[in-house]
């Protein structure tokens, strides 16, 4: 039997399968589905930060209905009715009536002010930095996104691996059962016929058994990494597994790979540096005026009245500078310059650390390697030496014990190769998380 050959179940090999489930896995997995909704959110938060430009309407109406307060008394009959008088004497007529003095109420009665205000922001650096950081954010988001895609094909890739092993182990043992099956039917013929004594009957009873029993955590093993397979794909967790047929190792080309910059956390660290800088810069933005104009359009007037009158405009320019603020700006800044040094003394410590973790995946994938073609070499070994003996065996030139002591040590060799080989992907595997040389469909 050779190691390296991987069974489908159910149906036959295909191709490209491992692909399709981590984009089954990518489009059906729930935190990354809430990370996305946590971007849409963002990138609406960058739209609104950049409708701030632009003009705003908006419509207000007052109406006021007064009584009593202050007043001003205005001498209308003083300042007229004198000279009404001499009028109507001289035309003799009363076309010119007596007046009462006035009194005017200060607070409007019956008043109404209704209008369009349209306002728009001329130099506004607040706004300038809030733009940017909310765009900064939408990057540092999907960076986010990325993060949680990453280690979520990792983790299929790896549960993918897992479950070939335990299925090819299946497969191994269940072949040697049938080789054990034959030796036991084999010994107990040759002892009906006196050729052997009964230990060996015994022995090879006890070896069925013991394969039957292996064959049973092995067929649990694998029953074990199904479900957690299905489970990151978030599908039932009995449903069958199509696998691809590997037969090979790995490509070695990220074992002399030192480059960790396209981790995600480095990026992100990396973004956070930049809106970090937009912070201070908002920090310091307070020394910048704030300019912006706007335009009333509307109508006021007593008692209702719409006409040519009432209707207005009102044009303006306004402008807003902090002079004084006791401090409070300059705090504000240092505590960005704080947060700056913080942010470069944590990115050179993940760094490093990222850097750690590529080494140590890069030399457990050198040892799985070294593994596998060490199996590989005692697969052939082994396998002569059952031949041989089991030839000798059958001439009656060896005895029983010497024929299971080929068995397993063969047995144990495929078993052996079949962990290298797998264990050799997963490693490859978590290079690829180590140092995000996968391309994230």
């Amino acid at each position: 039997m050779v190691v390296a050959q991987v069974f489908a179940t159910h149906l036959a090999n295909a191709q490209g399968q491992l692909d399709e489930y981590i984009r089954q896995g990518i489009a059906s997995n729930q935190s990354i589905k809430q990370q996305g909704f946590i971007l849409e959110k963002n990138i609406h938060a960058l739209g609104e930060a950049k409708s701030m430009f632009l003009p705003s309407v908006t419509f207000s109406t007052a109406y006021t209905k007064a009584g009593g307060g202050r007043t001003i008394d205005f001498p209308t009959g003083d300042l007229l009715n004198g000279v009404y008088a001499t009028l109507n004497q001289l035309t003799s007529t009363d076309a010119f009536p007596q007046l009462k003095n006035e009194r005017i109420l200060l607070n409007p009665d019956n008043f109404y002010d209704a209008k369009f205000r349209t306002s728009m922001p001329i130099l506004n650096a607040e706004l300038t930095y809030n733009k940017r950081i909310k765009s900064q954010q939408v990057d540092l988001q999907k960076t986010e996104v990325l993060l949680y895609k990453r280690e979520l094909v990792k983790e299929i890739k790896t549960a993918y691996y897992n479950y070939l092993k335990a299925a090819n182990a299946v497969r191994i043992y269940q072949t040697f059962l049938q080789l054990v099956l034959e030796g036991e039917r084999v010994n107990k013929k040759l002892y009906g016929n006196d050729k052997i004594n009964r230990t060996a009957v015994i022995r090879s009873e006890n070896e069925v058994s013991k394969i039957n029993a292996s064959l049973t955590t092995a067929g649990k093993n694998e029953e074990s990494a199904r479900y957690y397979f299905n489970f990151l794909l978030n599908r039932p967790l009995t449903d069958s597994i199509l696998v691809d047929e590997i037969v090979n190792l790995p490509a070695q080309d990220l074992l002399q790979n030192s480059d960790v910059n396209g981790r995600e956390e480095l990026v992100k660290l990396g973004i956070s540096k930049e809106i970090n800088q937009n912070l201070n810069g908002l920090a310091k933005s307070y020394i910048i005026p704030k300019v912006g104009t706007y335009i009333d359009l509307g109508s006021q007037a007593f008692d209702w009245k719409f006409n040519q009158n009432s209707r207005y405009y009102f044009l303006g320019v306004s402008l807003e500078w902090n002079v004084f603020s006791s401090g409070k700006n300059n705090y504000r800044i240092k505590q960005t310059m704080a947060d700056k040094q913080a942010i470069i003394t944590q990115t050179d410590y993940v760094q490093q650390q990222l850097l750690t973790e590529l080494k140590v995946r890069q030399a457990a994938m050198q040892s799985a390697v070294a593994q596998y073609q060490a199996a590989q070499s005692q697969i052939k070994t082994s396998q002569t030496y059952y031949n041989d003996v089991a030839k000798l065996y059958k001439e009656g030139m060896a005895i029983y014990i010497e024929l299971l002591d080929a068995q397993n040590q063969w047995v144990d060799a495929q078993l052996q190769a079949n962990i290298a080989l797998f264990d050799t992907w997963a490693s490859y595997t978590a290079i690829e998380r180590a140092n995000a040389s996968f391309n994230i469909p």
